[in-house]
């Protein structure tokens, strides 16, 4: 007896084709092996009989209940996250260690400071005399001269009208005793030819023999006689300097020696400009300085 047949009459149907499902369709990928030409069967192929039975009842399509409380199951479709874009690098102070921040903070500070002390001195110095300059005159002056000294005053500006040059000559001691005497030097025109067309000139060519006569006229009256102490150092050091440049000229030739030395200074006023109706005079007036006599080390170029 057939192992599907039923009672003592057994009869073969047809089978029945598998209920239809009544939930959504799957979301599972679709077979990728050719669809089935007949009932689809959902258990294992009988091996014993060729004849189809009835189909066996397979899993249920229907989406099973979801628990509120279980976690959510990720998107079946969630890949990597997309990369985004790179970070940028950190660049200048940002990029240092926090060490190395914090030194350059110190170093940016102590700066700082440094700039608003050199500008407040150097404004007070400028500035019209008030309580504050009285008050820290000598603090003032020490951090002005000699290198950052200015000839100009705040608010009150007084510039030159004009034209001072320094001029010396010197008396030659020969090597058979003779003395012969030289021409003027003009030394402020070489350092106005020095200074000409060079983008860096340097501290000494601008201002050292400037100031220099400037500190004699300020120690001396109008007949040459020192005023204090300072009076005779200025002297001393206009006199070196001096010396110092006829040395560099080669004044006193092969066989000679810088005896004794004579400053003057020539003053011209500037002329006024075409349009103006002003007229000044143009001639100039000279100062004539005594000689003075070098010793051994100076009259050779050197520092007695």
């Amino acid at each position: 007896m057939d192992a599907y047949d039923e009672g003592s009459d057994p009869r073969q149907g047809p089978a029945r084709p598998p209920a239809e499902p009544t939930g959504p369709e799957p979301t599972g990928p679709e077979p990728t092996g050719p669809e089935p030409t007949g009932p689809e069967r959902t258990g294992p192929e009988p091996t014993g009989s060729p004849q189809a039975g009835p189909p066996q009842p397979g899993p249920d399509p229907r989406p099973a209940p979801t628990d509120p409380a279980a976690p959510a199951a990720p998107d079946a479709v969630t890949g990597p996250p997309a990369p985004g874009p790179p970070a940028e690098p950190r660049t200048g102070v940002a990029a240092l260690s926090l060490r190395y921040q914090i030194g350059a903070a110190v170093a940016l500070a102590v700066v700082a400071a440094g700039v608003c002390v050199h500008l407040g001195m150097t404004f007070l110095h400028v500035a019209p005399a008030n309580t504050v300059s009285k008050e820290h005159s000598e603090r003032i002056e020490d951090w002005i001269y000699p290198e950052f000294e200015q000839n100009w005053k705040l608010f009150a500006p007084n510039p030159l009208q004009q034209n001072i040059a320094v001029q010396v000559r010197a008396e030659i001691l020969t090597a058979d005793g003779r003395t012969r005497t030289t021409g003027w030097y003009d030394l402020s025109a070489e350092d106005g030819r020095a200074i000409d067309g060079n983008l860096l000139p340097s501290h000494t060519q601008q201002n050292e023999l400037r100031r220099a006569w400037d500190f004699f006229v300020a120690t001396h009256d109008n007949d040459n006689r020192p005023v204090g102490l300072r009076g005779a150092l200025s002297e001393t050091y206009l006199r070196r300097i001096t010396a110092l440049r006829l040395d560099r000229a080669d004044a006193a030739g092969p066989d000679g020696t810088l005896a004794r030395v004579q400053v003057r200074s020539r003053t011209a006023n500037v002329p006024p400009p075409e349009w103006s109706t002003e007229e000044v005079s143009t001639t100039p007036v000279y100062r004539t300085l005594p000689w003075w006599s070098l010793p051994g080390d100076e009259g050779r170029g050197g520092v007695g």
